[in-house]
């Protein structure tokens, strides 16, 4: 599958809450972040979690995040960013 983002694309998250496995922490969903890079192509967690064989593989990113964009009231610097590693299906481009 061929990645849709590419780096320094700014993205954001899908806002979902399905009721399988998931690997996309709640703090980031409906934040906007920038792709860090395209970490490679792999096979769905969310399916494999359930015996699935997680096919097609799916592009998976490190999305670089603002600190003080995921939290409310945070104190630290302005420079502070948290990356998380997203798979393509979680991601939109930002608008």
């Amino acid at each position: 599958m061929k990645p849709r983002f590419r780096t320094g694309q700014p993205v954001t998250v899908l806002q979902a809450w399905p009721r399988t496995h998931c690997r996309t922490p709640f703090y980031c969903r409906g934040k906007t972040g920038i792709i860090e890079r395209l970490c490679g192509a792999f096979r769905n967690p969310q399916e494999l979690a359930y015996s699935g064989e997680g096919l097609p593989k799916s592009p998976l990113y490190r999305v670089r995040f603002r600190q003080q964009d995921l939290w409310p009231g945070y104190r630290g610097k302005s420079e502070d960013t948290v990356d998380i590693e997203l798979y393509e299906f979680w991601l939109e481009p930002a608008a």
